[in-house]
C-alpha cells in the first residue's frame, strides 16, 4: 500500500529501501504507545556505507549534508517497517543527529539540516520536528553521520 508520504518520494525521485537490520545487540525501533522510536541510522545505499570519514578533516559540509539525507531517507524505512504504511505516522516529533567531526568543527546544526530539511520536504508539516545537533569522536564503521527519531504514530 502506497502512502502519501511515499507518493511524495516517488515525486522527489526517492524510493524507500529495506529497512537495514541492526549491527548489534538491539532492535530497530520500538513502539509504545503512540510513539515510535527508531535507533540510529547511518548514511547506507545498497547494503553499503556511502560516506565516511570526519567533518573538518577531509569531510565538508555539503558531504555531510548528503549523508544526513541517506540516513533521514533510512529512517523513514524503519519507520515504514514498523507501521507497514506511512501514513500512519502522525508527525515527527524529534531527531537526533550525531556528526562525526573534529574537535574544531563547529558546522553539526548544517549538516543535519541535510536530514531536516529533506523530511520536511518528504512529509509536509508532518515532517517539522524538534532536534539536537551534536559532535561525536567517531561514529559506528566511520560513518560520518548518525541520525535517530522518535515518530508519533496513529492505530
Amino acid at each position: 500500500m502506497s502512502s502519501a508520504i511515499e507518493a511524495r518520494l516517488s515525486e522527489l525521485g526517492i524510493t524507500l529501501p529495506e529497512a537495514a537490520a541492526p549491527a548489534a545487540n538491539y532492535v530497530p525501533f520500538v513502539k509504545t504507545g503512540n510513539q515510535l522510536f527508531v535507533s540510529g541510522q547511518l548514511p547506507m545505499a545498497g547494503g553499503k556505507l556511502q560516506v565516511s570519514g570526519k567533518l573538518g578533516d577531509g569531510l565538508g559540509i555539503d558531504e555531510g549534508k548528503a549523508a544526513a539525507k541517506l540516513c533521514a531517507i533510512n529512517l523513514l524505512a524503519q519507520a515504514k517497517a514498523a507501521t507497514g504504511n506511512l501514513d500512519k505516522v502522525a508527525r515527527l516529533v524529534k531527531i537526533v543527529g550525531f556528526v562525526n567531526s573534529t574537535g574544531e568543527f563547529a558546522d553539526q546544526p548544517q549538516v543535519i539540516n541535510g536530514a531536516s530539511d529533506f523530511l520536511v520536504e518528504a512529509m509536509g508539516d508532518k515532517g517539522r520536528h524538534a532536534r539536537s545537533a551534536v559532535s561525536a569522536a567517531s561514529l559506528p564503521f566511520g560513518a560520518a553521520v548518525e541520525i535517530e527519531a522518535i515518530f508519533e504514530i496513529e492505530d
